[in-house]
């Protein structure tokens, strides 16, 4: 066997997952090394974005990073509401109690502030142990000698090796793929989070807020303002700005054949937002990225040999309902696998660091958050075609209106219901019929008019940076019966939009008219959705090039 530079752990994505694991492991005294494929950490990351600090959770950020929510976070957020909307009606509920149920803290964050804190934190305590943290280093595969995972390979280093590998590169981890772990096979696995970063002055957030300048809300938006695209809105206030963005199953979103770029402009021109715009609206960044529906995807066995995998690229995403927590997750289950790896150290054998680490997340309590039991109990039947045609039925009657105003209090305790969002459906029903139904019922008329003018589709890809490389996607079937979802889904791309990633075009072979799809990479935001819906080899960029968002 070749001799490569070697390390007791390698630790790929600098995000909040593999910002915890690199920690943790450095605690423990373990030589480790972290690898990150941006320019700078959170250069390639995006999240909606609020972290939590659980009561339940063994690892949450500020412990790790003491000073983390002073100099890497926004603002804590306290306040929590949903929005059922119904054309100009709405009926909104108060969501405090799921929210501060079990919840040490809460705040809002942006991911190139945040991970480049991390970041900073994470090379100081490595290098202590003969280790450190590197940018602009994409890990592109595993090393295996034999047929067993040994190490990593990169585009811009040899190889290393590693006597545990911790992959926290992200939902579309290719060291996931590359040990048969994750794929993309089916759109209902995921969800797809588009965002708009919105300036606004702090004393502003204050005022129309109605918070003081040491804390924030957040605010959702579901029912009939998404073309009937199951999913719904978000709004966080950050220190300067706010964070808006919408979220759908990439499914429905297919289907549909909806513009995700258009779904985010029906909310942010929606007559309820004047009460915070007032007509003014300023657009810092426009991002996308897809999201693991961890009900279906969170892998019950995230490892494999030397491989461990943490956050996103294991899936560790838990989006029931209201219930959206990511980076809290990520930051537990890397601390958990660093346990791991320092307990399997402790006993000789690195191998046993991926059973312990299962066990753990077991033990711990993040599976059952992640992966509840009564989802996959109901779902035969609270997913099935006729009980939702019946329920619809029922809501639209007037019996049914009846029901509503009557049972008006226990809506809303259901929605502030651990138990119940464990096992909410993911269908229309409920992403769509009864929060509109909600509303129209319930609701009261929206006082205002909207009259911002988000940018257009060409001006957001125009205001993002990009350091342009070799096409890093591959279409392997270009007819528009393959690859023509792309041309919607794409958050970058649209229908008579020439200026995105995928576009349709017609060409004429031998006397007959055939749709086509091509495709330009240099705007892509490496969100991944057309590796679900389109006949592609998709990877990410060499390190440092591509998108790189300011925001994220």
């Amino acid at each position: 066997m070749t001799e490569y530079e070697h390390y007791e752990a390698v630790v790929v994505g600098a995000g909040p997952g593999g910002a915890a694991a690199a920690a943790a492991l450095a605690n423990q005294g373990i030589e480790t090394l972290v690898l990150e494929r941006g320019a700078d950490a959170g250069a390639k990351n995006v999240s909606g974005g609020l972290i939590y600090a659980e009561e339940w959770a063994p690892y949450t950020i500020d412990d790790l990073f003491p000073g983390f929510r002073e100099a890497a976070a926004e603002r804590p957020v306290e306040e929590y509401y949903i929005h059922n909307i119904a054309g100009e009606s709405v009926k909104t509920f108060d969501l405090d109690r799921i929210h501060n149920k079990g919840t040490e803290w809460c705040d809002a964050v942006l991911r190139r502030r945040m991970d480049s804190w991390l970041a900073e934190r994470v090379h100081e305590m490595t290098r202590e142990t003969g280790g450190g943290l590197l940018t602009d280093v994409r890990v592109n595969g595993l090393l295996r000698e034999g047929g067993t995972i040994v190490g990593v390979t990169c585009d811009e280093l040899d190889p290393i090796t590693a006597d545990v590998i911790i992959a926290a590169d992200g939902v579309n981890s290719e060291l996931a793929r590359d040990a048969g772990l994750m794929n993309w096979d089916e759109p209902e696995d995921w969800f797809q989070g588009v965002k708009a970063v919105v300036d606004m002055e702090p004393s502003v957030i204050n005022e129309r807020f109605d918070v003081s300048p040491e804390s924030g809300s957040a605010h959702l938006f579901s029912g009939d303002l998404f073309d009937g695209i199951r999913g719904g809105g978000f709004l966080y206030t950050n220190e300067d700005s706010l964070s808006v963005g919408t979220v759908f199953h990439l499914d429905s979103l297919a289907d549909g054949r909806a513009e995700p770029h258009e779904l985010l402009d029906s909310l942010l021109t929606h007559p309820l937002l004047d009460q915070w715009f007032q007509g003014e609206y300023d657009e810092r960044e426009y991002a996308a990225k897809l999201v693991p529906d961890s009900k279906k995807v969170a892998h019950p066995s995230p490892h494999r040999g030397r491989l461990l995998l943490v956050g996103d690229a294991a899936g560790q995403m838990q989006a029931q309902g209201p219930i959206i927590k990511g980076m809290n997750h990520a930051v537990t289950a890397g601390g958990l696998a660093a346990e791991a790896v320092a307990e399997a150290k402790t006993r000789g054998n690195s191998l046993a660091a991926g059973a312990l680490y299962e066990q753990k997340l077991e033990d711990e309590g993040v599976m059952k958050r992640l992966r509840p039991r009564r989802y996959r109990a109901t779902r035969l039947v609270s997913e099935s075609g006729p009980v939702n045609r019946l329920g619809s039925a029922v809501l639209n009657s007037r019996v049914g209106a009846m029901g509503l105003q009557l049972f008006d209090g226990l809506l809303e305790r259901s929605f502030n219901s651990p138990f119940v969002l464990g096992m909410i459906p993911d269908t229309k029903m409920t992403y769509v019929t009864i929060p509109e139904r909600v509303g129209e019922v319930l609701g009261d008329p929206v006082d205002g008019e909207n009259t911002v003018e988000p940018p257009e589709l060409d001006d957001r890809i125009g205001d993002l940076t990009y350091n342009v490389d070799d096409p890093h996607i591959e279409l392997r079937d270009d007819s528009y019966e393959a690859s023509g979802t792309a041309v919607t889904a794409c958050p970058v791309s649209a229908e008579g939009f020439g200026g995105g990633c995928y576009r349709e075009e017609t060409v004429q072979t031998n006397g007959t008219t055939e749709r086509k799809v091509s495709l330009d990479t240099q705007p892509c935001v490496e969100c991944g959705t057309c590796a679900v819906v389109a006949d592609t080899h998709w990877e990410h960029p060499r390190g440092g090039k591509g998108v790189e968002f300011k925001q994220g």
